[in-house]
C-alpha cells in the first residue's frame, strides 16, 4: 500500500514538473519545508509573492509524510527551499522527480552557515568550538545538529543567499528581494538586542529538553541545556538515558523539563516524576503561530518567554 502511495505521489510530481516553469514572468514559485524557513522566504518575498509551506502545525519534520497534495505543491516549484539532506528525509525520492530546472536550496551548505556538532549524549557538557566549526566546515552530513535556523546569525546568511536566487530567477525583481533582505537583517540585529539581555539573565540555570533541537539557540545567547530526553523525537530513550536525566535533575538547583507541542507529553511526566522539576514547553518550529513573515521573530521571542516563565 505504501509503495502504491509513494508512486501516486512521484506521478504527481511528474505530471507537474511539464508545467513547473511556464510563465516564467509570473510571480516566483517557492516551497519551503518548515515554518521558520518558510518565515524567512516570505519575509525576503514580500511584495512580490509569498512562497508555499510543507510542513504545518503542529507536524514535525522528523516524521512527516508526504501527501499527494504536498506533491502538487511540489510540481509546481521553481525553487524549493529545505534545512538538510538528512532532516526532510521526505523528500529523498520526490526531489529527485522535480523538474531539471528547479532549484534546490540546501541552508546546511551555503556558504556563511555556522553548524555545530550533534550532541549524542543525554547529558551535555559545555566544549569550546573551534574556528572552524564556527564557519560551519568541518562536518560530515548527518553530524552535525540540523536545527541551525534558531540561530539569528544563520537566518541572516540566508537572507541574504535567498535575495540572491530569488534575483536571479527574477532578475527584473533582484533589487527589491535585496532590500527585503537588509530589512530584514536590521529585524534580526533588532531581535537580538532585545533577547540577548532577558536571555543573559538565564545563563547558568539548568533547564531540560524533550529532544537536542535547540544548541544554536543556546549557543548565539549565551546559556546552556543540561540534556535532553531523547537523542531523536522519533526515538523512545532506554532506561540508561532516563536514569542520566534524572540524576542530572536532581543535581540541579530549581530545574525546569521542556515539553514539545508535536510529541507525546508523557515522557517529560515520567522523568520529573518525584523531583521539584517544573515544566515548561519550547516549540522550535512555531505549530501555533501563524505562517508568513513574522512567525519568525515570534518563534523566538516565544521561546525566550517559555524559558523566562519556567526558570525565573
Amino acid at each position: 500500500m505504501r509503495g502504491i502511495f509513494a508512486a501516486l505521489v512521484l506521478a504527481g510530481l511528474g505530471i507537474g514538473a511539464a508545467r513547473a516553469h511556464e510563465g516564467s514572468d509570473g510571480p516566483l514559485r517557492v516551497v519551503a519545508t518548515i515554518q521558520p524557513v518558510h518565515s524567512l522566504a516570505a519575509a525576503v518575498m514580500e511584495g512580490a509573492g509569498a512562497p508555499q509551506l510543507l510542513v504545518k502545525g503542529a507536524a514535525s519534520e522528523h516524521t512527516f509524510s508526504l501527501r499527494p497534495s504536498d506533491a502538487r505543491t511540489l510540481s509546481g516549484a521553481e525553487i524549493v527551499i529545505r534545512v538538510s539532506r538528512n532532516l526532510e528525509s521526505f523528500l529523498d525520492r520526490p526531489i529527485h522527480s522535480l523538474s531539471q530546472d528547479a532549484k534546490i536550496v540546501t541552508l546546511a551548505e551555503l556558504p556563511g552557515i555556522a553548524l555545530l556538532p550533534a550532541r549524542v549524549s543525554g547529558t551535555f557538557e559545555p566544549h569550546v568550538h573551534d574556528a572552524q566549526e564556527e564557519a560551519g566546515h568541518g562536518h560530515d552530513e548527518g553530524v552535525y545538529d540540523p536545527h541551525l535556523w534558531l540561530s539569528p546569525a544563520n537566518a541572516a546568511v540566508i537572507a541574504d543567499h535567498l535575495a540572491a536566487v530569488f534575483g536571479a530567477a527574477r532578475p527584473q525583481q533582484a533589487a527589491l528581494f535585496t532590500a527585503n533582505a537588509e530589512k530584514l537583517k536590521a529585524r534580526l540585529a533588532g531581535l537580538d538586542a532585545d533577547l540577548r539581555p532577558r536571555l543573559a539573565a538565564l545563563a547558568g540555570r539548568d533547564f531540560i529538553v524533550f529532544h537536542d533541537a535547540y544548541q544554536y539557540f543556546e549557543a548565539h545567547f549565551g546559556i546552556h541545556a543540561a540534556g535532553s530526553i531523547t537523542l531523536g523525537p522519533q526515538n523512545q530513550p532506554g532506561a540508561a538515558r532516563l536514569t542520566a536525566i534524572r540524576a542530572r535533575i536532581a543535581r540541579s538547583r530549581s530545574p525546569c523539563v521542556f515539553a514539545e507541542p508535536q510529541f507525546e507529553p508523557k515522557l517529560v511526566q515520567t522523568v520529573i516524576e518525584g523531583t521539584d522539576a517544573r515544566t515548561g514547553t519550547l516549540d522550535g518550529l512555531g505549530a501555533a503561530l501563524e505562517p508568513g513573515p513574522e512567525l519568525y521573530f515570534q518563534l523566538l521571542t516565544k521561546l525566550t518567554e517559555s524559558l523566562e516563565g519556567c526558570l525565573k
